[in-house]
């Protein structure tokens, strides 16, 4: 629980920052070697470049390839939007939160789809309790019309013996 407590926060911050690097525009271009040796909040001014802790070098960053390779800049030294976050902590934390969205929604179908199926069974109870009623009160009719049609042959002395009760 208490990992989660550190985690909720650091994601959304995560979030919240990488929406805030692509909100930003850059300014009039300035390549991005120039910079190399100032600091790292300089560099990353521009959004086209790469600050890369150890050799302390501003570098464009290499769009052709998602993630820069190992050779330019190892990914637990690289910022790329803000100092304080480097690439191998973003792709943990978008990895993660990535699972648990998918977990999540994978939880919700499935949750969904129970709570269907209970609905159903549900309806098809009382589908067959009205069934039963109905049944039960045709048992009754049936019933009554048998004593009543007795009353009547009774009434009129056709109680003996039908001569076509044979076939």
């Amino acid at each position: 629980m208490v990992e989660l407590r550190i985690f909720i926060p650091f994601a959304l911050v995560i979030i919240f920052s990488a929406t805030a690097v692509f909100a930003q525009t850059p300014p009039p271009s300035i390549p991005c070697a120039q910079k190399s040796n100032t600091s790292c909040e300089e560099c990353l001014k521009n959004v086209t470049c790469l600050w890369c802790k150890t050799t302390k070098k501003c570098l464009d960053y290499p769009v052709r390839t998602i993630l820069p390779p190992h050779s330019l800049c190892p990914l637990k030294d690289a910022r790329w939007g803000m100092c304080w976050v480097d690439f191998q902590a973003l792709i943990i934390t978008m990895s993660v939160v990535a699972g648990l969205i998918i977990i999540a929604t994978l939880v919700c179908c499935f949750c969904c789809c129970k709570c269907e199926n209970i609905g159903a069974k549900r309806f098809d109870a009382k589908m067959e309790r009205q069934v039963d009623k109905m049944k039960a009160r045709q048992e009754e009719r049936k019933a009554e019309m048998k004593i009543r049609h007795e009353e009547i042959r009774n009434k009129y002395g056709l109680t003996g013996a039908n001569p076509y009760s044979r076939f």
